[in-house]
């Protein structure tokens, strides 16, 4: 119990640490950042948590009604969530469930099946979000989902949003796939669009989506309100930055 403690405790200290370098001048960054502006992208991948639905509200409900269950009072701090996001999975649940968690692989696995079956917001989407992928879809833009959450929370939420309908392919974390930034994942997306790299446009919010688009050959856009935007800035620093979603049809 006392390595699964420390691990909790690591993972903890890192999510501070994260969020101590990525939270200092985050708004200004995106209020004032420059971008080139361009043509629609024919083609579009987009990550999904922090990019295009604010999951976090989700996972924090759900850490805070495990530990509930447990009749703990300690409540998921949002702060720590956003700043675990784009690393998941088991070090998440540990740095979010902090000294409460016990077994990182046990709690990981509770947290998703109720996320399975909790209701999605129905404002889960980002402001305008839902709007300009409609407008997107009709201007006649072939989209795909990237990301690391898995495949079945990725369609439910989509599916619970009325979002999925807009997308060609959705690739969620699978057993067989590996996770971003591995390239595997975007690639998949591009097979099942029939893109052209050269010209589709990976959309994100972390250094692990700059990451997986480069390692995958694909220019990148910076959504400024993303978790991870300004330690993603920093990553790439002459990234296009969107301001809303309705850019991309500029």
């Amino acid at each position: 119990m006392s390595d699964l403690v420390a691990s909790a405790c690591y993972c903890r200290r890192l999510a501070r640490s994260i969020l101590d370098s990525s939270t200092t001048n985050v708004n200004a960054s995106c209020m004032c950042a420059t971008q080139p502006t361009g043509k629609t992208p024919r083609y579009i991948l987009f990550d999904l948590d922090g990019t295009l639905v604010d999951s976090v509200r989700i996972t924090c409900a759900v850490i805070d009604a495990m530990l509930a269950a447990r009749g703990i009072t300690f409540r998921a701090d949002p702060a720590v969530a956003r700043a675990m996001d784009a690393i998941g999975g088991e070090a998440m649940i540990a740095a979010v469930m902090g000294p409460h968690c016990q077994d990182p692989k046990q709690e990981i696995a509770e947290f998703r099946a109720r996320h399975a079956v909790v209701a999605t917001p129905a404002d889960l989407a980002f402001p305008g979000v839902p709007d300009a992928l409609a407008a997107l879809a009709a201007g006649g833009v072939a989209m795909a989902i990237c990301s690391n959450k898995p495949q079945h929370l990725c369609e439910k939420i989509l599916a619970d949003l009325d979002l999925a309908r807009h997308f060609t392919s959705i690739v969620g974390a699978r057993p067989d796939l590996p996770r971003k930034p591995a390239p595997d994942g975007a690639r998949l997306a591009l097979a099942a669009l029939a893109a052209d790299p050269a010209a589709t446009l990976y959309v994100g919010d972390s250094p692990v989506d700059v990451a997986t688009a480069h390692a995958a050959g694909l220019p990148v856009a910076l959504v400024c309100w993303g978790y991870g935007f300004a330690d993603a800035r920093i990553a790439a620093p002459d990234a296009r930055v969107l301001h809303s979603v309705a850019q991309l049809l500029d």
